[in-house]
């Protein structure tokens, strides 16, 4: 089990290695990183399901180095293998293209591809220890003209270029990637922030959940004074402060029992809502929530988690939402459910797409999610902003971070 002190994987700079069949990216990934992190071997396919490693890079800081298969893989399982690869580089804040030789359609098919996404790239030529100094002018030139960016020279054996390498990705890394915070401006030093914690079935024996731990960290950061309660003991932790709480955020499932018994004077929100605009698009899940009360009980709806835990008792997008949904709508309304990235390419046999928190996947790629909803018509929310509106709370809780 990681420390507590360790950077979530959903947080950290995601940087994906992407080439053809033994291009080189397993050594480079390894020399890179100065660790074993992939099997790298002179066969064909070595690399078969995207490979993650958290790092600390100086000085990239906490990130996720991600190998690849071969974008060119052409074996019997290589269209599953390179559709693992499209999902990579969906979560891929920056993407480091392998070139190896002249021939690089492939390549610039995934240039396109990361430009279409506003995804810096850097162009990397490997294998610098086994080529001439005349292949590799050329070959830099080639690569240079056709992506418009220059590459840089490596060697896994040697260690050439991994430093340039370092200081490229450092340019590269997105101006506002640090920048976002889930409270946002809601709270700043002194202000009170009472937590409202249900430590139910979802939350494991011991521990807390992603969410309330990251938002714990940031308002202690920030040098809020933070009380965390469960749903039941919510009015003695109220008699506990002298003054109301300028801030409450509540587990989405307890939105109405928590509404009704806060001070007027306090804010209200959720973790859920906190990790919409942290995590994705927020006003477009308020947008997507109008969608809510066009449905019937013909409507489908696609309930998306990211974590891909068995289901459990009262489960919250499972069996809460569902439950909900088909009280107001009918029996009849079909819930369909995805888990991990198992996420369809074609939305359009859904009335709405209720995405959880996220809380297991970087921005990058819930917005890749996002804008898929976008360029296909279908509408998009999450599941506090759904439980806020199915409750008629959703204009009294805080939307805006």
């Amino acid at each position: 089990m990681g420390s507590l002190n360790e950077a979530p994987g959903s947080v950290r700079l995601h940087i994906g290695v992407f080439g053809r069949t033994n291009s080189g990216k397993s050594s480079f990934v390894n020399a890179f990183t100065g660790q074993q992190v992939s099997i790298a071997a002179d066969v064909a396919g070595t690399t078969t399901d995207p490979v993650s490693k958290p790092m600390e890079i100086h000085p990239l800081g906490a990130c996720v180095m991600i190998d690849t298969a071969g974008i060119d893989d052409k074996s019997v399982l290589g269209e599953r293998r390179v559709e693992k690869t499209r999902i990579a580089a969906e979560k891929s804040d920056i993407g480091v293209i392998i070139f190896d030789n002249t021939d690089m359609d492939a390549e610039l098919e995934w240039v396109q591809l990361f430009r279409k996404k506003n995804t810096p790239i850097l162009p990397v030529i490997t294998k610098s220890d086994r080529r001439g100094a005349k292949e590799l002018q050329e070959l830099s030139g080639e690569v240079n003209k056709k992506t418009g960016v220059l590459p840089i020279i490596v060697s896994a054996v040697t260690g050439e270029g991994m430093d340039d390498v370092r200081e490229a990705l450092a340019r590269l890394v997105p101006e506002d990637f640090d920048a976002r915070l889930i409270t946002g401006h809601l709270v700043g030093e002194d202000d009170v922030v009472v937590l409202v914690m249900p430590q139910d079935i979802q939350a494991p024996k011991g521990r807390l959940i992603l969410p309330q731990v990251q938002t714990i960290r940031e308002l202690l950061d920030k040098r809020c004074i933070v009380i965390s309660v469960t749903a039941d003991k919510l009015a003695e932790g109220f008699k506990c402060l002298s003054n109301p709480p300028r801030l409450i955020i509540t587990d989405s499932q307890v939105f109405g029992t928590v509404y009704e018994q806060k001070p007027k004077e306090s804010m209200l929100t959720s973790f859920s809502v906190l990790f919409a605009a942290y995590k994705g698009d927020l006003p477009y899940y308020l947008e997507g929530a109008s969608a809510i009360d066009r449905l019937t009980n013909r409507s489908r709806v696609l309930i998306a988690e990211c974590c891909t835990h068995a289901p459990l008792s009262e489960d919250i997008g499972r069996v809460k939402i569902p439950r909900m949904l088909q009280k107001r709508f009918g029996e009849d309304l079909e819930v369909v459910f995805r888990s991990g990235t198992d996420f369809p390419a074609d939305l359009s046999a859904y009335d709405l797409v209720i995405q959880c928190g996220a809380c297991m996947f970087n921005r990058k790629y819930v917005l890749s999610r996002i804008e898929r909803a976008k360029s296909q018509g279908v509408p998009m929310t999450n599941y506090g902003v759904t439980i806020a509106h199915l409750t008629g709370i959703l204009d009294k809780v805080v939307t805006s971070v």
